[in-house]
């Protein structure tokens, strides 16, 4: 099956929920044949360049739909690309081009409990996946924001503990997500894991889940949305590089 054409939508809203995240809400006509139920499937959003270039793009996760808009939210750094920059300016009546929607990433819900990490990049997607788990689902999620005033109160399970990570200056020698995680207490029975962050982050969450969790692959979904210090194309080849590696 050939993937569907980019589609052009409309900003119809954007603010912020926190000082470091912004909610892009996107509609119109082009969202008329835009399947239903796709939070937390990945969407591609171009960037026009020269008229010489190919647009830059970016992916981004859908945070919310209803009949006629989606939300996309959108994690700001200090050394904003294309993506963040857009963001930070994007007003109603601007328009966009879409691609997608791409697979959804959810954490499998057969489990005893469950263990949800990540960084603000990840922070859309946890927050849907944490919505959807049974009601009766116990558990973790691990979340590191830039800013105390980042903190989003989640809809979630009851017995699903939120544990926060302030961590204003990421960087590829610390893995304060590892570190809190060290600490949680493993509960009995099965875990799933699900766990998306910067580049070296994600490598040492991995080594971490593979030595202590013994997780199957159907129990484990684990990337990086980002690598510190390198634009997106660079962190494109080197997450590709990295999961050829571990194949090998």
């Amino acid at each position: 099956m050939s993937k569907p054409l980019p589609r052009t939508l409309d900003v119809l809203d954007a603010q912020y929920i926190t000082p470091n995240m912004r909610r892009i809400t996107l509609g119109g006509d082009g969202l008329s044949d835009f399947p239903e139920h796709q939070e937390s499937a990945y969407i591609k959003l171009l960037f026009p360049q020269s008229d010489t270039e190919r647009p830059l793009m970016r992916t981004y996760t859908v945070s919310a739909q209803r009949s006629d808009a989606i939300d996309v939210d959108f994690a700001l750094h200090e050394a904003e690309g294309p993506a963040s920059m857009w963001a930070r300016h994007a007003k109603a009546g601007q328009q966009i081009r879409v691609g997608g929607p791409g697979p959804k990433k959810l954490i499998n819900n057969d489990a005893d409990w469950f263990l949800l990490v990540g960084d603000m990049t990840a922070l859309p997607a946890i927050a849907v996946n944490l919505a959807q788990l049974p009601a009766d689902a116990r558990g973790y999620a691990v979340l590191e924001v830039t800013t105390e005033l980042d903190m989003q109160i989640l809809k979630k399970p009851k017995n699903m503990e939120i544990h926060w990570v302030i961590n204003a200056n990421p960087s590829a020698d610390l893995c304060p997500l590892l570190d809190r995680v060290k600490t949680l207490v493993r509960l009995d029975g099965q875990p799933a894991v699900w766990a998306a962050c910067e580049f070296h982050s994600m490598r040492a969450l991995r080594q971490h889940f593979k030595a202590h969790y013994k997780l199957p692959k159907t129990h484990l979904y684990i990337s990086s949305y980002w690598k510190v210090d390198d634009t997106e194309d660079q962190h494109k080849i080197e997450k590709r590089n990295d999961a050829q590696a571990e194949l090998a």
